[in-house]
């Protein structure tokens, strides 16, 4: 599975990259929109791991533009806020498939991933 991670906290990326690849997934670490869009302008992935506060740009954005490029890529929304707590992610992003807290254990996370990007197919 081809899997993008958008994390603007380093650590945090690394430690779900890390994880991911361990589970034979092939993933792509990039920290903002800028860097998101140009390898979505590339590649196609099957889940895209989102930070949904971006220190660069927007995960809105981000999720708009693979919605249109790449339509059948699902998003999973991580967060350390409480933005969108109320669900309301799913009407703005209508590839949004789920929504995790930032310190979800990196398995669970992992499980998410690998039960959105199998139903892709």
């Amino acid at each position: 599975m081809r899997i993008l991670i958008v994390e603007s906290n380093r650590d945090l990326g690394w430690l779900w990259k890390r994880h991911l690849e361990r589970q034979g997934h092939s993933v792509r670490l990039v920290r903002g929109q800028e860097d998101a869009i140009d390898v979505l302008r590339l590649d196609a992935v099957d889940v895209i791991v989102l930070d949904l506060v971006l220190e660069e740009g927007s995960a809105l954005a981000v999720a708009d533009f693979a919605s249109y490029r790449h339509p059948d890529t699902k998003v999973v929304f991580v967060t350390n806020t409480t933005f969108f707590s109320d669900g309301s992610i799913f009407k703005l992003a209508p590839n949004a498939c789920a929504f995790l807290q930032s310190q979800t254990p990196p398995e669970d996370l992992t499980m998410m991933v690998e039960h959105y990007g199998t139903s892709a197919h």
